[in-house]
């Protein structure tokens, strides 16, 4: 056989495989996407309290190359059940369930279910002060008046918007928060990858007190056989997605992102965590940034590991170590069949709260003069992840260092020391510790353009409305 041939059969037999795995691929694409759809209806009908139909038409509307198929998709609704139904062509059906209270729904893969029964919820006084009361804070300024106004409107029928809260908090208390109908002050809205920053959050405190270590290889039975690269996969790796696991990219929110093998993972698979865990590496650990959900969904198993095993064990640590600490009172946390918590995407929380969580970190890690996060947890958690072009900490996003994504948000208004916990389709919990701010931004918006979420306005118009210039510079 000459060269000639060898080189022409290996080629081809590259191009068939990758292919074959193409095809195989695009045979995922019906069941991602009415997995996606009906985990979004049944979270927000039965957690959110949302209409089904409105969250169908601004799900639809806000994911590129959706509308091509959304005439196709046909969902069913049993609300005596609590449940959802999906269909795309009358293919590729999934069904999602309400699970219980704290704990929202789950795609039923018609196979054994985990059973997660929860504790009663100990109401126990909040470490950080509440002082917004029960009653929606009115804008405190004309100028506040105006931002919200901005956050509101839709300049661009097109790309609507479709904001669903704002919660504004200078120096710790609320000047200024808004609704749309049918959302109010106690409603849970889903946070969508602002998740990863609460699992960063969780892993912090199981730092401090010892129960997990940053920079030594993790606990995954899967890797632990002599010689497997993964064996070198860190808790660091995880949080920066440095860890190399081939599982494609969650970066966008679109109908061509169906085609990563990371979504099945999260609409095909019932055990989300076994699955990650057996990728391959795509590259050696630490050696290149890769965004995708499956970092999360190991972290959260490591998360669940150290807090006793379970889903309830995990729920309970993460109420008592944190969210009642933070007097954030409406949080849900869903969980796979198997009962791995869905900790890239999948927890929802009023508006206040994913607030409360924000003040967490602009107050370095303190509640109430308590130490919640590691000292120093907070400056890791914005130091810049090496070729992160998004720029990206450890959990959260940051205007740090000099990649692609901070230079640009610096560029239109964003302070150098902002970071922010981010969920596709226009979530954002953005911290100022510069400005003494926290702004919390909720909606179903489409993630291209950059700016059409009007995020970018929001902030300009907020540190203008309330920084050194502004009528609530020092307000206490």
């Amino acid at each position: 056989m000459t060269r000639r041939n060898l080189i022409l059969i290996l080629a081809a037999t590259t191009a068939l495989s990758a292919l074959a795995l193409s095809v195989a691929r695009a045979r995922d694409v019906p069941k991602v996407a009415t997995g996606f759809v009906a985990s979004v209806l049944c979270t927000e009908t039965f957690v959110s309290g949302l209409d089904p139909a409105r969250v169908f038409a601004e799900t639809t509307s806000a994911m590129p190359g959706a509308g091509l198929i959304a005439w196709a998709l046909d969902y069913r609704l049993d609300r005596a059940r609590k449940g959802v139904t999906v269909t795309l062509f009358g293919l590729g059906r999934s069904r999602a369930v309400y699970r219980g209270e704290g704990l929202g729904c789950y795609l039923d893969h018609d196979g054994a279910v985990a059973e997660i029964v929860l504790p009663p919820s100990e109401a126990k006084p909040a470490l950080l002060s509440d002082t917004a009361g029960r009653a929606v804070v009115e804008p405190q300024t004309p100028q506040l008046a105006l931002a919200l106004d901005r956050a509101f409107a839709e300049p661009d029928k097109s790309t609507p918007r479709n904001t669903h809260a704002v919660v504004i908090l200078k120096n710790g208390r609320v000047v200024a928060e808004r609704y749309a109908e049918g959302i109010g002050i106690d409603t849970p809205l889903l946070g969508f990858s602002a998740t990863k920053s609460v699992m960063s959050a969780l892993a912090g405190i199981l730092v401090r007190k010892r129960a997990l270590k940053l920079h030594e290889p993790v606990s995954i039975a899967a890797w632990q056989q002599p010689g497997d690269p993964r064996r070198a996969i860190t808790l660091d790796h995880l949080l920066r997605h440095t860890a190399g696991l081939k599982l494609g990219s969650s970066l966008q929110a679109s109908l061509a992102s169906a085609l990563e093998p990371v979504n099945r993972m999260k609409f095909m698979e019932p055990d989300m965590a076994a699955y990650a865990a057996s990728m391959p590496l795509e590259s050696a650990p630490g050696a290149a940034w890769n965004y995708h959900d499956g970092n999360t969904v190991i972290l959260a198993h490591l998360i669940r590991q150290a807090t006793g095993g379970s889903a309830a064990g995990m729920m309970s640590f993460a109420r008592q170590e944190l969210f009642e600490p933070l007097g954030m009172r409406d949080v849900t946390l869903e969980f796979d069949a198997s009962g791995n918590a869905e900790g890239s995407s999948q927890m929802l929380a009023s508006a206040r709260d994913w607030a409360r969580f924000g003040q967490l970190y602009l107050d370095d890690g303190m509640a109430g003069g308590k130490r919640i996060l590691p000292e120093g947890w907070v400056k890791y958690t914005a130091t810049p992840t090496p070729n992160a072009w998004v720029g990206q900490g450890a959990g959260f996003w940051t205007n740090l260092g000099d990649s692609f994504g901070a230079t640009y948000r610096s560029e239109r208004g964003w302070p150098r020391d902002a970071i922010f916990a981010k969920g596709t389709l226009g979530q954002y919990v953005i911290i100022v510790p510069s400005e003494q701010l926290v702004i919390v931004r909720l909606g179903r918006s489409p993630n291209w353009p950059p700016e059409g979420d009007g995020v970018f306005e929001l902030v300009r118009d907020l540190i203008a409305a309330t920084g050194s210039k502004g009528k609530l510079a020092g307000a206490n």
